[in-house]
């Protein structure tokens, strides 16, 4: 009698889904010489997909339950809603809680989200009776006549509720089940974990693969460059742009050796390797893949400057195909292509297998092959090599070998050496956008070839085109900013001083108005460039798809045009980093600023602000009005995501109508959930605020010290339906005050004034404001000025002061909430501050600031940032952590009505005027 396992029993709807594989046609495997020809037909890629691997995506896209967004794409506004589930750090307790764990976990860089363990949702006292159970019903007899070789070995089923789901099934299911731009985002969160970044997307189910080069399109690379004379510096560019030489490892059939470790292994220079690949090692690791062979991954190394870190001295792309290379020719076809070098891992070299390496022969890419010969039948491999010799053009320095008794340190110092050496020599040198070319000829679909998405590329280089230099672009085609808009400004500024000097009017008034009134004519007698109107209409077209493209390729098209850097030492790449993430150096200089979306943005307002002045007064008719629409169309892109300037970073000045219009069109659009809880993060720039805000909310600030514009901005963070009767609110406005508050110790002068004024306006507007601070630097004076005119009014929001260490970056920081004393003696820029409110009581120190009521305020001590040296450094899980704890904190705070009493739309139009 012979027994075996299986799962409780077979009733037909099961005993249909777990069909052996050999019951399913099988295709030809009569193997012969391929070409490129080969594979650019849908019969060549379904070769690949057996008819029973079809149905496993659908199975595992249900057991997910990501089925439902087929048809309707999950998109990033899903992903970010607050809801009950954002103030729990909770473990997920079922299969279909795993995507929205991973993307949580995602958005707050948790380096562990890629873990899919799941916590059973059982009563502890029926775990042991039900497993006691369920063992005894998993054991069944088969006859023994019964044929039970075929049951055995085909036995496989998708993964159950209380078994694991692989972390790159997960992966694979929510990228296709995720639009475009949620996919971007996945894949720009995954690079600052230092996450294996998906480069071509299997789908079993549609009969095609994706090469994702618009998903890899936002990921942005900082390294140190070393000429080989001369003085290195710091470079930063798209990932998807810059060429670097890739070196590919593949597996053929079995392999004793993990691609995955090795690769891990071969990136990291300290002594504990980083997992940027998941691999069989780690938690869930073993867990068979149902979906995800066939996946390539990418991965970049980036030099830092430092010589006991960099491994190699220039950048290198590692392409990791999962799955084997037979079953996977395709994938294999296009690593060949686009790869320097290609390692082949495996313990034996079949017959099937030496034809299919033989037909590579005439490639100009060098290959290796990694073996465990011991495991495998030795005279075999050996015979094969020699014949694949001539053909791969290899000799027997290509041939590595490692068993269980080879130094594994040492054979990563050989690998490394190969990689270093065929870089030095000349060798095939691509960018992901040239490996989107070869993808394309080898018949693989490319994500960014849809035509909403070239239509917006077309009309960005048409604009982009036409701009040589900034700054005269600002001058020639953005007439209405600069110095009008300044002007304009300055004049705005005094006649509001004399309205709330409360002064009876006089002819000084009269004549600020006249001034204002031909300004704002002059500016209405221009026209829009032509720039300007291509950048409207392409903000006006029907297909919201198609704007959402345009906004991201002008954002990157603009960038390509910004004025380039100055030179830094090495050591100042531990400060930066890409541009969606870093925290920068505080003795860094200002950059000039960027040409961007805002810009364009700006003269919109102007024209809107211009036109809106004279019909106020009389001057123009109303049924005349050209620009009217102009805040209904940037109101459509703050629902996308867009950040929205809200303080003028030019001119350190708010254009009030066109911000009034803006909120006016928001309050129309949201109709009855319109209850706003504004909440503000002011600081110096370099503090790590604009990073707080991403992190805590996935929102999309610049970050980096001239990295963006320097005004402030805002953006709208929706609440769960569901939540919003919990939490008070149906959203939170988000403002960052970018660098508004600058970090000079002068407190007087203009400057001063307006600095406290802006911190004043911003402030009062919100209901809990955080200040962001350095772990060595007082409360800046102009907030600390903003803080004692509002304790005048008694508008004082619940605050936050959170300490971020920004360069100790691997030391252990305290607990991300301590109620430590701060320094009873403040610097000599808050005393003065201080000094500067002529009041008989109220805050006098930042002691008091801290402790005026122990219920509302807290103060935080972030951990750094990074946990290892940028910019192989991933975000440290501290940090991670530390930011949802604030989360939540912030969340309940709003929830128990601590922060000031939410408002409606129209009560924040009448405060932004009234402020």
């Amino acid at each position: 009698m012979c027994w075996g396992l299986c799962r409780r029993e077979w009733p037909e709807a099961r005993q249909q889904r777990k069909r052996h594989i050999w019951d399913e046609p099988q295709p030809n495997l009569e193997w012969r010489d391929m070409d490129a020809d080969d594979y650019g037909t849908n019969e060549a890629q379904d070769s690949d997909f057996p008819a029973a691997e079809r149905s496993r995506l659908q199975e595992m896209l249900s057991l997910l339950g990501l089925e439902t967004y087929q048809a309707q794409k999950l998109s990033l506004p899903d992903s970010l809603q607050i809801s009950s589930e954002s103030m729990k750090n909770w473990a997920p307790q079922a299969p279909k809680d795993l995507p929205w764990n991973f993307l949580r976990k995602l958005q707050a860089l948790n380096a562990e989200a890629r873990n899919t363990t799941m916590v059973l949702d059982v009563p502890p006292d029926a775990r042991p009776a039900e497993k006691e159970s369920q063992m005894e019903e998993e054991i069944i007899y088969w006859d023994a006549a019964d044929d039970i070789s075929a049951d055995i070995y085909s036995f496989s089923e998708l993964p159950t509720p209380d078994t694991p789901v692989n972390p790159l099934d997960l992966l694979c299911a929510l990228l296709l089940s995720s639009d475009s731009f949620l996919q971007q985002e996945i894949v720009q969160k995954m690079s600052l974990c230092q996450f294996a970044l998906p480069l071509v997307l299997p789908d079993s189910e549609n009969h095609y693969h994706t090469f994702l080069l618009w998903a890899l399109r936002g990921v942005v690379r900082t390294w140190w460059a070393q000429p080989p004379r001369g003085v290195g510096s710091l470079r930063e560019d798209s990932a998807v742009l810059s060429r670097a030489p890739a070196f590919a490892f593949v597996r053929m059939e079995v392999s004793s050796n993990s691609k995955s470790q090795l690769l891990n292994a071969v990136l990291s220079a300290g002594h504990r390797p980083r997992d940027c690949f998941w691999h069989r090692d780690l938690n869930v690791g073993t867990n068979p893949r149902e979906i995800a062979d066939g996946l390539v991954e990418v991965s970049w190394f980036l030099p830092s400057g430092r010589e006991d870190l960099d491994v190699f001295p220039e950048p290198m792309a590692f392409l990791n195909l999962r799955g084997d290379i037979g079953s996977h020719w395709l994938q294999f076809k296009l690593l060949t292509e686009v790869s320097s070098a290609v390692f082949i891992l495996t313990d034996n070299i079949s017959k099937k297998e030496y034809k299919l390496l033989s037909s590579m022969k005439g490639s100009a890419t060098k290959y290796y092959f990694i073996l465990s010969p011991y495991r495998g039948k030795r005279n075999t491999n050996l015979r094969f090599l020699n014949r694949l010799i001539p053909v791969l053009k290899m000799d027997h320095s290509h041939v590595l070998v490692k068993v269980s008794s080879t130094d594994s340190v040492g054979f990563v110092r050989r690998v490394r050496s190969i990689v270093a050496h065929v870089a030095r020599s000349p060798c095939r040198r691509l960018s992901v956008e040239e490996m989107a070319h070869a993808a394309r000829r080898l018949g693989l679909r490319v994500d960014e070839d849809c035509e909403e998405c070239q239509r917006a590329k077309d009309r960005m280089e048409r604009i982009t085109r036409k701009i040589k230099d900034s700054d005269a672009y600002r001058r020639d085609e953005l007439r209405l900013q600069g110095e009008p808009w300044r002007k304009a400004a300055q004049v705005e500024k005094e006649l509001c001083q004399a309205q709330w000097a409360g002064d009876p009017p006089d002819k000084g008034r009269a004549e600020l108005r006249h001034r204002l009134l031909e300004l704002r004519a002059q500016q209405n007698g221009h026209e829009p460039t032509w720039g300007v109107q291509e950048f409207v209409a392409g903000i006006s077209g029907p297909s919201l798809g198609e704007k959402q493209y345009f906004l991201r390729w002008m954002e990157w098209g603009l960038a390509r045009v910004a004025p380039p850097r100055p030179r830094q030492p090495p050591e100042t790449i531990v400060t930066l980093r890409a541009k969606h993430c870093g925290v920068v150096d505080l003795s860094e200089l200002l950059w000039p600023e960027p040409l961007g979306v805002e810009d364009f943005l700006r003269e919109m307002g102007q024209f809107y602000e211009a036109e809106s002045c004279l019909v106020e007064a009389g001057r123009l008719p109303a049924g005349q009005r050209r620009f009217a629409h102009f805040p209904g169309l940037a109101l459509e892109l703050l629902l996308l995501g867009l950040p929205l300037e809200l303080i003028d970073g030019s001119t350190l000045s708010t254009p009030l109508r066109w911000v009034t219009g803006l909120l006016k069109e928001l309050h129309i659009r949201l109709e009855r959930r319109s209850r706003l809880v504004v909440l503000s993060v002011l600081g110096v720039p370099g503090t790590g605020k604009s990073t707080l805000l991403n992190t805590m909310f996935g929102l999309r600030f610049a970050t980096g010290q001239g990295c963006g514009p320097r005004g402030a901005f805002m953006q709208l963070v929706t609440v769960a339906e569901s939540f919003s009767p919990d939490l008070g609110c149906d959203h939170i406005l988000v403002i960052d005050s970018g660098g508004l508050i600058g970090g000079a110790l002068a407190t007087a002068g203009e400057r001063f004034e307006l600095e406290a004024s802006l911190a004043t306006l911003l402030m009062g507007l919100s209901n809990v404001t955080v200040v962001s601070l350095a772990e060595t630097r007082d409360v800046p004076p102009a907030i600390l000025h903003a803080f004692l005119r509002l304790e005048k009014t008694g508008h004082m929001p619940n605050y936050q002061f959170v300490y971020q260490n920004l360069h100790d970056v691997c030391a252990p920081g305290p607990k991300p909430r301590d109620r430590r004393q701060l320094p009873d003696l403040p610097g000599d820029a808050s005393r003065a501050a201080v000094q500067m409110e002529k009041q008989g009581g109220g805050i006098r120190t930042l002691a008091d600031l801290a402790f005026c009521d122990p219920e509302k305020q807290h103060i935080w001590h972030i951990p750094g940032l990074w946990h290892g040296v940028p910019p192989m450094a991933a975000v440290s899980l501290g940090y991670s952590e530390a930011i949802f704890e604030l989360k939540r904190c912030l969340l309940e705070n709003i929830r128990n009505g601590l922060s000031n009493q939410n408002k409606n739309i129209q009560q924040l139009i009448e405060l932004v005027r009234r402020l």
